[in-house]
């Protein structure tokens, strides 16, 4: 039996649909990742925005067009906001939400109907490892989220806080670094490990000394940066200097309605730091436009704020309203306003990334090789620039030292320097 697995959203999210095809293939299945012609399919949902639900219904659409027969069980953060969204489609078998998603196994092999929602639980839940990748192993430490910023539905849907022991991503991470070149630590909000179990995201790092792979972070918190963190990263030879430092908005009028618990000026102090210890280090981050109240000179406020932090690259979200936040009871910003405020952001970030990309012209960096992008091999540096390699000098999954040279499509070109 084949069974596709295909995943919309987070990295939390890629790394659990990682889990299901590890239980599948070892029951016999024929499982894989992507979306492809399958005998069943199991949808990992997304609903961080009203476009990321309604992507997932059409998901639905898309595996019935690949095989009219197929079974299709649903998954996720969509189904735990409203399964009810998925029970109009007759190839959909089985739904389930966020907790117990590895329950959908059992599911597929009983050849089970129907729906379960289960509650969220009050601990991690602990899983087999997630099927091994190639180049980069993304294993998650934490799951849930304590911060309610006004716009968001995840703390609902996910939960609270919950921490795995650090003894079990050591071990997990043993597993999965003989086969790949870099490890990235994930989860909902990491910034956050270890409240709930009586360490911190530090005390991880410190145990991740000796990885002997690159070691990468997913996205942080402001709140989360200070000279004791930084001096603990800095002590790991391992650690991948790049920053993916969340703001969602340069006015400090707009973060507070946000719920965001930091000001414009300590978050740029943030920056400061993180540039005093990593001089190099690439800070990218998230900004939502469009948010309710959001007036055209908060927008400004945000635009001249992105262009003093100098990101190296910016996510750019028009606000969604998701129904059940305290920020959809606001008055909204019409659609057409969020579109031109999108684009007019979307247009900085292309200029500061290029500006932040120039900055490391003519300078050598270790790049690691990922993947064939037609005569080329892209890979990332320690500070994920995208390098682009003529293929026929180089192999993938790999590390060589680079001279970057010239600007190339949404990165740089390089040549591999011997030395």
């Amino acid at each position: 039996m084949k069974i596709c697995v295909y995943t919309l959203g987070c990295k939390v999210n890629q790394y659990e649909s990682g889990v299901l095809v590890n239980m599948l293939c070892s029951l016999g299945y024929e499982a894989f990742e992507g979306l492809d012609f399958a005998d069943a399919f199991i949808l990992n949902s997304c609903a961080v925005t009203a476009e990321a639900e309604k992507k997932s219904r059409q998901t639905v659409a898309k595996m019935v067009k690949l095989n009219p027969d197929c079974k299709i069980y649903v998954i996720g953060c969509a189904s735990q906001s409203n399964p009810v969204q998925f029970e109009k489609y007759s190839n959909v078998r089985f739904i389930k939400g966020v907790a117990g998603k590895t329950k959908i196994v059992e599911a597929i092999v009983k050849d089970l109907s129907g729906a379960e929602i289960d509650e969220l639980p009050a601990a991690y839940e602990y899983t087999v490892p997630a099927q091994k990748t190639k180049t980069r192993q993304t294993i998650k430490i934490q799951d849930g989220c304590n911060n309610f910023c006004s716009y968001c539905l995840i703390p609902y849907l996910r939960g609270r806080n919950r921490s795995r022991q650090i003894s079990d991503v050591l071990n997990e991470v043993n597993k999965a670094k003989d086969s790949v070149n870099e490890i990235v630590l994930t989860g909902i909000d990491i910034s956050s490990y270890g409240k709930d179990i009586g360490t911190n995201l530090s005390e991880l790092i410190k145990n991740l000394d000796n990885i002997g792979v690159r070691l990468r972070l997913g996205s942080l918190e402001a709140n989360v940066i200070n000279r004791d963190f930084l001096a603990v990263l800095s002590q790991n030879k391992w650690f991948c200097q790049h920053f993916h430092l969340s703001l969602q908005s340069g006015s400090d009028r707009v973060l507070k309605k946000m719920n965001r618990h930091y000001s414009t000026q300590e978050y740029f102090e943030k920056v400061r730091l993180i540039k005093e210890f990593f001089p190099d280090a690439n800070v990218t981050t998230d900004v939502i436009v469009g948010f309710p109240g959001e007036t055209e000179e908060m927008f400004d406020e945000t635009c001249e704020f992105v262009k003093k932090v100098g990101f190296g690259d910016i996510h750019v979200f028009p606000y969604s309203a998701r129904k059940g936040t305290v920020a959809s009871k606001f008055p909204q910003v019409d659609a057409e306003t969020k579109k031109k405020r999108a684009e007019i952001l979307g247009s900085i970030k292309l200029q500061l990334k290029r500006e932040f990309l120039t900055s490391f012209l003519n300078k050598k960096l270790y790049v690691l090789t990922e993947e064939v992008h037609n005569d080329k091999i892209c890979g990332y540096t320690h500070n994920y620039l995208k390098v682009y390699l003529d293929k026929n000098t180089v192999k993938e999954n790999t590390e060589y030292l680079v001279l970057l040279k010239d600007f190339f499509e949404d990165g740089l070109s390089g040549e591999v320097i011997y030395e």
